[in-house]
């Protein structure tokens, strides 16, 4: 490739990651000469062929200029990712189309026979037999008013004091981020998020092309020291959290870190969205920022797809009465209304016991696996970073000496699918983490697999 056309190849990568969008103005010529260390003229000539091409024009006395339409929302063009064991994306992807068979110790969700099949069964029968307008038709703007009611009393118990016309039903915990990321943001603004952190916030907010800004994540809660700093020097507008049980470590937020993190928002003016969709595995009630500021500066997300079922799409925003109002002209804007079959029979499995029972006997059951998979965990050498109370996650560091793509590897042809560490991270310094679904772990050839693949993978 001639420096002209590396020029030109910058320029493009430039276009493509929206970083140039149409009306921008370019780089003076001297400027990027002095930035890719080319001649004057070389800049010129490659501005020039592009300007020829319809790319870029020139405007007497003010530069160049891009002048061809829009690139289209290309994901993988906005800050590359060039492992695929780490892209959000691709692990999504794979782990969705991972056929039944595979071991996913790194996936985010429960086996199906922990799931309560009977008492799903049960309520679809229920809705089907209702009326021909619940089955065939739009939802309300806000969703089904018997839902909304029962999530505000299921909230006041978190000490989150709400109407049911301040709850918005949509149909995921991701619709529900995305819809809220349409309200507040715009490209460039900034928004915090924990290091490490759910991956799928990052590729979320990718779509929204902001810049992304990485906070340690302790054992109490994000670090406070490193908050503050964050603040001072990118004035954020956003910062995205697990609220109840933190995903991937599994850690919960500490009172004091709770308190000092509530009003630093204050005084910064930001949001914290708090995604709480894994707040039914609570075995205690850890602090949530909706109720610590009574939602001034806080939106409460959450959803049963951890807990009852992933095909029954059903989640929901609670917020002040005003962005819910703003946020449901939104909704119908993008996609109109929502699942109304899904609320019915969430409804339904909600209110007839047979959820209250299967949450009982699955916190018992999640109690025991986690003991077992961290005592077999740690038999093998891997430490846990902490035991969780409640959850489905063990946050995990491999020794040092183990080369984490080679077992990676060697567990992906033995039909064991991993989670690296810094798949959940902003600034990779994860290298030798893992995240392992307690749930998952349970499976009789984990512990030998693994075992193996690390005896396959240790450094000489």
């Amino acid at each position: 490739m001639t420096k002209i056309e590396q020029v030109i190849h910058h320029i493009d990568e430039l276009l493509k990651s929206r970083r140039l969008t149409p009306g921008m103005r370019l780089a003076s010529v001297r400027a990027l000469a002095k930035e890719l260390n080319f001649s004057v003229a070389t800049i010129v000539e490659a501005y020039e062929r592009m300007a020829s091409l319809g790319i870029i024009e020139s405007r007497a006395g003010a530069g160049f200029f891009v002048c061809a339409p829009l690139e289209p929302l290309i994901l993988s063009h906005i800050d590359p990712i060039r492992e695929k064991n780490l892209d959000p994306l691709w692990i999504s992807r794979q782990l969705l189309e991972a056929p039944p068979q595979l071991i996913k110790l790194g996936c985010g969700w429960l086996p199906d026979d922990w799931m309560p099949h009977e008492t799903l069964r049960k309520a679809i029968r229920d809705v089907s037999k209702g009326s021909v307008f619940e089955l065939v038709n739009y939802s309300p703007p806000l969703g089904l008013l018997g839902l909304r009611e029962l999530l505000a009393r299921r909230l006041y118990t978190k000490g989150i004091e709400v109407t049911p016309q301040q709850i918005l039903l949509t149909d995921s915990g991701s619709y529900s981020i995305d819809l809220i990321c349409r309200f507040l943001l715009k490209p460039n603004d900034v928004v915090l998020v924990d290091d490490p952190c759910y991956f799928n916030f990052r590729a979320l907010l990718k779509v929204h092309q902001v810049k992304i800004i990485g906070i340690l994540y302790t054992a109490q809660g994000p670090d406070i020291d490193a908050f503050k700093h964050a603040i001072e020097e990118h004035r954020p507008r956003m910062y995205i959290t697990n609220s109840g049980i933190h995903n991937p470590t599994g850690a919960t937020l500490s009172q004091p870190t709770a308190h000092q993190l509530v009003s630093l928002i204050e005084e910064a003016n930001m949001v914290v969205i708090e995604d709480d969709i894994f707040s039914d595995f609570e075995t205690t009630h850890s602090p949530r920022f909706s109720a610590l500021d009574g939602l001034k500066h806080s939106i409460y997300i959450g959803s049963f797809s951890k807990t009852l079922s992933a095909s029954v799409r059903c989640g929901y925003i609670v917020a002040k009465a005003e962005w819910i109002d703003h946020l449901v002209d939104l909704k119908v804007a993008t996609s109109f209304s929502h699942s109304n079959l899904s609320a019915q029979i969430l409804y339904k499995t909600l209110t007839e016991g047979g959820y209250r029972k299967h949450m009982e006997q699955l916190k018992s059951r999640l109690a025991e696996a986690r003991q077992f998979s961290a005592q077999m965990l740690e038999k093998l050498g891997i430490k846990l970073w902490i035991l969780p109370k409640a959850g489905i996650f063990l946050w995990c560091e491999l020794p040092a000496d183990i080369d984490i793509e080679k077992m990676v590897q060697y567990c992906a042809e033995k039909g064991v699918i991993l989670a690296l560490g810094n798949s959940f991270s902003q600034s990779d310094k994860f290298q030798q983490f893992l995240r392992f679904n307690v749930a998952q772990c349970m499976h009789r050839d984990v512990y030998a697999i693994l075992q193996k693949a690390m005896h396959y993978a240790r450094r000489s």
